[in-house]
């Protein structure tokens, strides 16, 4: 969320700057300083009247009790009393539409960052490895690759919880094993620590990281009713949520950061609409498993963060011998949070295109100011930390990377070797 001082006495710079998101971004800033406006004008008549309450209170002290005078006085202090409350409830009820406002307002782009509005506009940055060459066949999608390998079973999935869902079978389900596995032991020699975080959090969670509420349709919730109550609770999105509120409504020491966390979760999201080719496979699960990573920062030192953050993803993929690229986004591809990403994005040879694979943003402190997470330097000043986070990797991804990379003639499926102590093989066959 942006700060209203700064947004107020900042309006042009501010719109401007999101103006290269999209005009609507900028649009969304229309009433904010006509609010500012009225809250300063409250809150001026309100601490004007309270001086001229309490010097009254000072006279009313001095005048005989029952005069006429003193019970003139006495009426006076009433209405100013009441003036008052009319005005501080003028401030609150402003307070919450300024607050409605800014909570969908997004992040001002980084300004390193170039302008566009798509991905089409987003800057490849550099690639790693080469795309695999298929000798004498043509390479195959990762579901015909793995229906045939008896790994992927779509329709037991759809049968029992509709589409976008898959069972993981055999060798499938250990190669997801494997691949969590890995990852978690590979960013545990990052110096990450990790964290088991609960699956369902509440809806100030959800507000902290700013899913909510702008991504409310997205995302599953639950509703236990009781006699007494009704107790909600949202499925995460991503492991994001719980780890970045690990630290909601605190203040840490400035000299501990920074902080970095690893976690694997299943993750819950409801992909409306179509995609195309994303309708089918793994790319776009209504349920998916992902490791993510995230970091609290210094502002001095984030962007330094960022790129040991992207570049801790990328040795993933480096380790698994996948070839992929690093594309950063433009200002208008940006998720309404990060004020600068790094995606990257695996070769998929079935496609013949490159999928994103793991999105690492820099929020500054954008999420921290919705969440209070705070650090206290060393001069003792109370500062909004910088929330850094990525996925390291999307598992189910990294599986339709591996199935169509590294798919031999046959329609056996190579391992790469930094999995194989947990495969326990170095290729997947047919069952």
């Amino acid at each position: 969320m942006l700060e209203l001082r700064y947004v107020v006495e900042h309006l042009d710079e501010v719109k401007a700057s999101l103006s290269r998101r999209s005009a609507e971004a900028a649009q969304s800033l229309s009433s904010i300083a006509d609010l500012a406006k009225e809250r300063r004008e409250a809150i001026t008549r309100a601490e004007a009247m309270a001086q001229e309450r309490n010097a009254a209170n000072q006279e009313m002290a001095k005048l005989p009790k029952g005069s006429p005078e003193f019970q003139a006085k006495r009426e006076t202090l009433g209405a100013l009393s009441n003036r008052i409350k009319e005005l501080q409830k003028t401030v609150t009820d402003v307070d919450a539409r300024i607050e409605e406002i800014l909570l969908i307002v997004p992040n001002l782009p980084d300004p390193a960052i170039s302008d566009g509005q798509t991905a089409a506009d987003n800057r490849i940055v550099r690639s790693w490895g080469q795309k695999p060459s298929f000798d004498g066949f043509e390479p195959k999608p990762h579901w015909d690759i793995g229906t045939a390998l008896g790994i992927l079973d779509f329709d037991r999935a759809s049968k029992i919880s509709g589409p976008r869902f898959t069972f993981l079978m055999g060798q499938g389900a250990r190669l997801s094993r494997s691949i969590i596995q890995f990852m978690l032991e590979l960013h545990a020699e990052h110096g990450y620590t990790e964290v088991a975080p609960p699956l369902l959090v509440k809806d100030i969670a959800m507000l902290g990281t700013g899913n909510l509420p702008k991504f409310g349709g997205d995302a599953f919730k639950t509703v236990k009713s009781d006699a007494e109550s009704t107790f909600d609770l949202y499925l995460i999105p991503t492991a994001e949520v719980p780890v970045t509120n690990l630290h909601a409504a605190e203040i840490l020491d400035g000299n501990k950061l920074p902080l970095a966390y690893c976690a694997y979760t299943p993750c819950f999201r409801s992909e409306a609409g179509s995609y195309g080719a994303d309708v089918r496979g793994l790319i776009r699960q209504h349920q998916f498993d992902k490791v993510e990573l995230v970091r609290f920062a210094t502002p001095e030192t984030s962007n330094a963060e960022h790129e040991k953050l992207t570049a801790h993803a990328e040795e993933v993929l480096k380790r698994l011998g996948l070839h992929y690229r690093v594309a950063e986004l433009c200002a208008g591809d940006l998720s309404a949070s990060s004020r600068r990403t790094y995606d990257l994005e695996v070769w998929l040879p079935a496609q013949g295109q490159y999928r994103e694979i793991s999105s690492c943003s820099n929020f500054g402190d954008y999420q921290a100011r919705r969440a209070q997470i705070r650090y206290r330097d060393e001069a003792k000043k109370v500062k909004l930390v910088h929330t850094l986070n990525g996925s390291a990797l999307a598992v189910g991804r990294t599986m339709v990377a591996i199935l169509e990379q590294c798919q031999q003639k046959d329609g056996s499926v190579v391992v790469p070797e930094a999995l194989r102590p947990w495969m326990k093989t170095d290729v997947i066959r047919g069952v």
